[in-house]
């Protein structure tokens, strides 16, 4: 994508998707903004543009694409429809009923497996997610996301991009905060 087509896809995203005030992450930090992913998700045009920008950050070779619950399953639904590769739809944990599994759709077992989220901030769920896909048999090398939040923190924690660094694991996004965060400035 060009440095003009991606502005523009920010200015979108941050127009439809950041909201303020108050809010708890799921790493239990509190922040001034929010982006809310199922705005952008929501929107079947933004939708659509957003997986265009993804797709050529898909790996070579990738067989599957891994949409974390909740936010990473309508990524990876919009991805599978572009890009014609089968779709995973991971769970937080396996239901206890039915077919029992942590991951349903596409068989990820001895294939390599593209984990697709919506927001990366610390990476904690990702790579919870990662380790069960794992040790489900799994290939897993890379996390593809829509925004990339994980700017290093003030309390000293590791970013997001570093924490998945440590686990094997490289974070390439259409979006990162920077990009949001001139697009909200102009």
């Amino acid at each position: 994508m060009t440095a003009a087509s991606i502005a523009d896809l920010a200015r979108r995203v941050d127009r439809i998707a950041r909201l303020t005030g108050t809010f708890t992450l799921r790493s239990g930090r509190i922040a001034g903004e929010y982006f809310d992913k199922y705005r952008f998700e929501a929107d079947p045009v933004l939708l659509a543009d957003l997986a265009a920008a993804l797709e050529p950050l898909i790996p070579p070779g990738t067989e599957v694409l891994a949409g974390l619950e909740l936010g990473g399953v309508p990524i990876a639904t919009a991805l599978s429809l572009r890009t014609g590769l089968p779709a995973a739809f991971v769970r937080k944990e396996a239901k206890t009923y039915g077919t029992a599994q942590l991951a349903e759709g596409a068989a990820v077992a001895g294939r390599r497996v593209l984990v697709v989220e919506d927001v990366v901030t610390t990476g904690g769920q990702v790579v919870i997610s990662t380790a069960q896909l794992r040790d489900l048999g799994a290939q897993i090398d890379t996390v593809l996301c829509v925004i990339d939040r994980s700017d290093p923190t003030v309390d000293g924690s590791t970013s997001g991009a570093a924490a998945l660094l440590t686990h094997g694991l490289t974070l390439r996004a259409a979006l990162t905060k920077s990009d949001l965060d001139a697009a909200h400035t102009t």
